[in-house]
């Protein structure tokens, strides 16, 4: 049983974990070590131990880890767990860069079986209705996939100030293409993977960040599958919808709603419908297939290699919105 639980990270994801697995493990000691050495307190985290340092952290040996610092930080973290042992949860994105990433690639590769990574949506109740949908062949042959995600930054936590989150700076790893990343995970898990990607970046300057608060993204496939991807941080409505285009009629998935609608010749079907969850539910269900990763009774269900797919599909799209050409996804086989 896990006596041990490290969380790397003080934010708002981190205090999420730890509150969680407090529950998960309510006779474990859960620490938490700041990410950038500055001193937090159990009455802020909530969790048992503190450490102003990781190093600190590290010698206090623990079973298991989830790190949930700044991007640029996650694999450097992940690098000193994993030698001495200790399984990881990486929360998403995996690093910041495929560059920062193949730097420290020799120290993470060997221990892929001991990582996983936090794309939580995988355990959203509508998310997994879509991938049987799609199984069964329900709109047949697949057409087109069109994607709109958007949420005013400000509102993400209305109690701080939004200029200096993660989301907001680019030395920590923030910008749509990253912190919105989930639909990368999402799109590949359910259609596959795409060869090619032109991407257009914006930044509007109403926010008073230094990073994209918008892209519009095509993504190509060989089979001749395109997703249309727009994100923002500029939308005062959140809004979070996956429309499917197949040849006998249109899959409309809305995550916010957390449904599924058949739209077709006859009119629509809602086929799912359950919005009244506890979307908390999917990071404990993400914790609790952890935990017995670390424990040794089972494999990443989430893995390393699908979320190294991620950041070589925004790689591509960087370098698609800086040269305004289209370019291909260079995904590396392990």
């Amino acid at each position: 049983m896990i006596s041990r639980c490290l969380v790397v990270g003080s934010g708002s994801i981190a205090r999420r974990h730890i509150a969680n697995l407090r529950q998960l493990l309510p006779d474990a000691e859960i620490a938490c070590a700041s990410a950038s050495g500055r001193n937090v307190s159990t009455e802020e985290t909530a969790a048992n131990i503190c450490f102003s340092s990781f190093s600190e952290a590290l010698s206090w040996r623990p079973e298991m880890a989830v790190v949930a610092s700044p991007a640029p930080l996650h694999l450097e973290h992940a690098a000193s767990l994993l030698a001495t042992g200790i399984a990881v949860l990486i929360e998403k994105p995996l690093s910041d860069s495929l560059a920062r990433h193949d730097a420290l690639a020799e120290n993470l590769i060997p221990y892929r079986d001991r990582i996983e990574v936090a794309y939580n949506l995988r355990f959203l109740s509508s998310f997994q209705r879509m991938q049987t949908l799609l199984k069964e062949q329900i709109v047949g042959r697949l057409y087109s996939i069109h994607i709109d995600l958007g949420q005013y930054l400000p509102d993400w936590r209305p109690n701080s100030d939004y200029r200096k989150n993660v989301s907001a700076n680019r030395n920590l790893g923030g910008g749509v293409l990253l912190e919105l990343s989930h639909e990368f995970d999402y799109v590949t898990k359910l259609f596959g993977r795409f060869d090619r990607v032109f991407c257009i970046t914006g930044q509007s300057g109403a926010l008073d960040i230094d990073v994209e608060d918008s892209a519009d993204i095509l993504l190509m496939g060989s089979s001749g599958l395109l997703a249309q991807l727009h994100m923002d941080f500029l939308q005062r409505k959140a809004t979070r919808r996956c429309k499917v285009i197949g040849q006998h009629g249109n899959l409309l998935w809305n995550l916010v709603s957390n449904s599924i609608t058949l739209e077709n010749a006859s009119g629509q079907e809602i086929l799912f419908s359950e919005t009244d969850i506890d979307r908390n539910a999917m990071y404990l269900e993400l914790l609790r297939g952890f935990i017995n990763l670390a424990q040794g009774h089972a494999r990443p269900r989430i893995t390393y290699e699908e979320a190294l797919g991620v950041l070589a599909m925004v790689d591509a799209m960087r370098q698609s919105a800086e040269t305004g050409l289209p370019m291909p996804i260079s995904y590396i086989s392990l």
